[in-house]
């Protein structure tokens, strides 16, 4: 029996996995043999695919259960980590051993398969925190701008992530207690992504494809990502990314992006429906690659309109978002924010005298809407 635990270890690790070690199992005692993990996610049976009832009926034991044996199962041996039952090893009744073969402990041979299936358990999880490590640090690097874009694409090529046809970058603030389970989400709704989490966010990144139209078709795919994850937390998109070495940029458009829509859902609305979102796309660009220039644009647009509220607690800012919403119209802009028409027009003239900007002009309004945008994004980091 010694040698038997001995095989069935060297069977794990020489990756054959529970597999092995159930066809080992069954060898030995002449009689299907079946491990099944239902926590892990893991089941090998000797004779090919596992049947349905003999998931249910470990499953229904891990539950608190004393459901009988199916038919066939001769032997149940529990599969212990520590002191919690994760699964159990089936032996099912022989294939007809001949009468003259040695006597088997079948019961002892459970025991070595439950051994060996806990020694697997311990080298999947091994080498998933390996894999979850290097997914990590590649992450880790690309935000910090540490990495050049063909060593990027080669580190993301040995993880299975194929950089070549461009891609999204995609960061979530994951409020359940499931991050692993936002990034399986991740990964199975997109072939090839790469998503890891990283203390309260989950990165992923989103290969584009192939095909011309893969910007395009990734986009769309990567908005409709974004809506199964809502009910992780909020979560945002870069740009699509064509170059590998762009992704440090895309990366930190991401996290802007996620600071924004987290804290202001109808901005969140619109960015993920699209509304103006070449415009906001193009703003948080810009505060990636030159932060400077985009606070100087709102700091000499509507900037003292905003400090004006401020001190005032007046109505200036809603008043001309409303103005700019509703194409100019006075007496739409007046019913939507349930005020006097002249009203509306005393806090336009007022925002004139503080921008230096006239709303009714159509070349000083492109600059007020720039203006409110770049406040937007701008908003988090502005002292309060």
């Amino acid at each position: 029996m010694r040698d038997l635990h001995a095989t069935m270890l060297g069977a794990v690790l020489g990756g054959e996995g529970l597999e092995g070690v159930a066809e080992l199992a069954s060898l030995e005692s002449g009689g299907p043999v079946a491990i099944v993990l239902p926590a892990r996610g893991l089941s090998a049976f000797s004779n090919g695919e596992l049947p349905e009832q003999l998931v249910g009926y470990v499953a229904q034991r891990l539950a608190g259960d004393e459901p009988q044996e199916p038919a066939g199962v001769e032997i149940t041996v529990p599969v212990r980590a520590g002191q919690d039952e994760i699964g159990a090893v089936l032996m099912l009744a022989s294939n007809g051993r001949s009468p003259d073969a040695p006597a088997i402990d079948a019961e002892e041979v459970g025991r070595a398969a439950a051994f060996a299936a806990v020694a697997e358990l311990a080298v999947t999880e091994a080498r998933d925190e390996v894999e979850h490590q290097v997914r990590a640090s590649l992450i880790e690097d690309l935000r910090a701008g540490e990495v050049e874009g063909a060593d990027a694409e080669r580190r993301a090529a040995r993880l299975g992530c194929e950089l070549g046809g461009g891609a999204i970058v995609l960061v979530a603030e994951v409020r359940s207690q499931r991050p692993r389970g936002a990034a399986a989400l991740v990964e199975s709704e997109w072939a090839g992504a790469l998503a890891e989490p990283i203390d309260s966010l989950l990165f992923a990144i989103l290969p584009g494809g192939g095909g011309e139209d893969r910007e395009e078709r990734a986009v769309a795919r990567a908005r409709s990502l974004l809506a199964r994850l809502r009910s992780h937390g909020p979560a945002a998109i870069s740009s699509f990314c064509a170059r590998p070495g762009d992704l440090h940029e895309a990366t930190r458009e991401a996290e802007l992006v996620l600071e924004v829509v987290r804290r202001d859902d109808r901005l969140a609305a619109q960015i993920e429906g699209g509304a103006g979102d070449g415009v906001y796309r193009l703003l948080f660009r810009a505060l990636v690659s030159d932060p400077d220039e985009v606070r100087s644009f709102y700091e000499d647009t509507v900037e003292p309109v905003i400090a004006y509220d401020r001190q005032y607690r007046s109505e200036l800012l809603p008043t001309l978002e409303a103005y700019l919403a509703h194409d100019c119209n006075m007496n739409a802009t007046a019913r939507a924010i349930f005020a006097h028409r002249h009203t509306v027009a005393y806090r336009l003239d007022r925002v004139r005298e503080l921008t230096g900007l006239d709303p009714g002009s159509s070349g000083d309004r492109e600059r007020l809407g720039l203006g409110i945008k770049a406040f937007r994004i701008l908003e988090p980091t502005l002292p309060k």
